[in-house]
């Protein structure tokens, strides 16, 4: 079985975002990360509102963010009691990216919409893994990371 990256953009941004650019990105960060098939997971595009509202509901913060990562796979110090499904296939979560939060933020940093969605692309697969940035040592860890697959998909 291959893995499984299931893309939704929804139809405001469909003119935008290539389904198959966006799911070849996903595929580098997960070989390059080591994960082998068969493993599944979702990639989402949609407007800021909609992250908003996940966001809020999710996490309790009641403001836009440019990424949202929904892991399914057992993080660091969660319960030991966590059973994954039985059917052989990692399921690693979902990413939920803002269009118009990559957009604002390519112009931001001067560079192309494309390499802020793959950056966001990237940060997302990351989260879902299991990096994070909530302490300094982590957040170096995770954006060194970051700096090398990005060099890495912007080459190829």
């Amino acid at each position: 079985m291959e893995g499984e990256i299931g893309i939704h953009i929804e139809r405001k941004f469909q003119a935008h975002i290539d389904e198959e650019w966006a799911r070849n990105k996903a595929q580098e960060v997960l070989k390059a990360e080591s994960i082998t098939p068969p493993y599944e997971m979702s990639l989402v595009f949609t407007d800021s509102e909609t992250v908003q509202r996940l966001n809020r509901d999710y996490r309790g913060v009641d403001e836009s963010t440019d990424v949202l990562a929904f892991y399914m796979l057992p993080q660091h110090g969660a319960d030991a009691d966590f059973v994954s499904p039985p059917d052989d296939i990692t399921h690693l979560g979902e990413v939920i990216i803002s269009y118009p939060k990559a957009e604002e933020q390519a112009e931001e940093q001067g560079h192309s919409t494309e390499q802020e969605l793959t950056l966001l692309i990237i940060h997302g697969i990351l989260h879902l893994l299991g990096y994070d940035h909530e302490k300094p040592e982590e957040e170096a860890k995770m954006k060194a990371r970051e700096k090398e697959l990005l060099e890495r998909a912007i080459s190829t």
